[in-house]
């Protein structure tokens, strides 16, 4: 199975498919949109009491969002559905759906911790 890379070239976050590198946003847009340039991982008393058996040894470990942003691979599906988002802002939004649904992956993975 395929996995496509996110790099980040000149400020500006790409996610590699079949046909070349897809233009998602700027990174700069990215780190504002998850508050700020470090993520602190963190687990809450309910995530430990639904799942005792998760592994929280990182927890206080601070990353860099851009570190974890470029370590992100995708399926094809992720990539065709990513490629299939507007790369426009919409005048009454902040980011494009596009980088929305890219970085909405990049918050499920800081909040779920390191493998």
């Amino acid at each position: 199975m395929a996995r496509y890379e996110t790099t980040v070239e000149d400020g500006t976050i790409y996610v590699g498919t079949a046909d070349g590198p897809l233009e998602v946003g700027t990174v700069d847009d990215a780190v504002a949109t998850v508050g700020g340039p470090s993520w602190t991982i963190v687990y809450s008393d309910e995530e430990r009491e639904r799942h005792p058996e998760m592994d929280t040894s990182d927890e206080g470990l601070t990353v860099d969002v851009v570190d974890m942003l470029r370590a992100m691979t995708h399926s094809e599906r992720f990539v065709e559905t990513l490629a299939a988002q507007p790369a426009e802002t919409p005048a009454d939004d902040d980011i494009s759906p596009r980088l929305g649904l890219l970085v909405g992956k990049l918050l499920n993975n800081l909040e779920s911790g390191l493998d």
